[in-house]
């Protein structure tokens, strides 16, 4: 299973962007998608994540109402997008996929994890 994340980047505090994961090598509809981060010197924390088939979301309480995950399963890939970024946003950006079509917002739930996204929120 190979999972790539991008979409990450430099932007502005109030800016947007959208992240992509797209994964290969397993049936993408039948499982959960988590998003986490780390920013530098910090653990890696739960943002976001969604089940197999979409219809239902989890977000980190810090982060509702400016993030939204979602997921085309016929492309394989899920989406984050954030908006109205701040400079605390800043950090690397991984989803991962776990082994069930029930999400967690635990880390070592996930089986498998993208490499990450940098994004950089800084003026």
């Amino acid at each position: 299973v190979q999972l790539q994340a991008s979409g990450g980047g430099l932007v502005q505090p109030g800016d947007s962007l959208n992240l992509s994961c797209v994964v290969s090598g397993r049936t993408f509809s039948d499982y959960a998608v988590g998003w986490f981060r780390q920013a530098p010197g910090k653990e890696r924390r739960f943002v976001a994540a969604i089940s197999w088939t979409g219809g239902w979301t989890y977000y980190a309480d810090s982060l509702k109402g400016r993030i939204t995950i979602s997921r085309d399963n016929a492309k394989n890939t899920t989406y984050l997008q954030m908006n109205s970024l701040k400079p605390e946003d800043t950090a690397v950006y991984y989803c991962a996929v776990r082994g069930s079509r029930w999400y967690s917002v635990k880390s070592n739930e996930y089986d498998y994890w993208g490499q990450g996204t940098l994004v950089t929120v800084s003026s």
